[in-house]
């Protein structure tokens, strides 16, 4: 018998160990924002599907990189995923909703 099956699923549980909880929203890229100051950074205005309506829009710099590690920017009505995770340690498990 070989032991490479055990060897797989001992790496599959490390990387499964190693993975931060995480959600993935729907985004799009509203408008890409021209600094006033020539210095500032281009920024990209992303709407949040999903968001509270106050917290939908965030602006980040409009800085990617591309597989080959070359600088690549959003461009205006892009679909864009925003995916926020955390450590482990710093999360709760969620509560189940009382049933009305």
């Amino acid at each position: 018998m070989s032991s490479m099956p055990e060897k797989d699923n001992e790496k599959d549980k490390e990387k499964q160990s190693d993975e931060k909880p995480a959600v993935t929203l729907p985004a799009t890229v509203e408008k890409i924002v021209q600094p006033v100051n020539p210095k500032n950074p281009e920024m990209a205005e992303i709407h949040i599907e999903g968001a509270d309506p106050l917290y939908r829009e965030i602006r980040v710099e409009n800085t990617l990189k591309n597989d080959a590690g070359e600088e690549v920017k959003l461009k205006e009505g892009s679909r864009v995923d925003v995916t926020i995770e955390a450590e482990a340690d710093a999360t709760l498990p969620k509560k189940p909703k009382a049933a009305s």
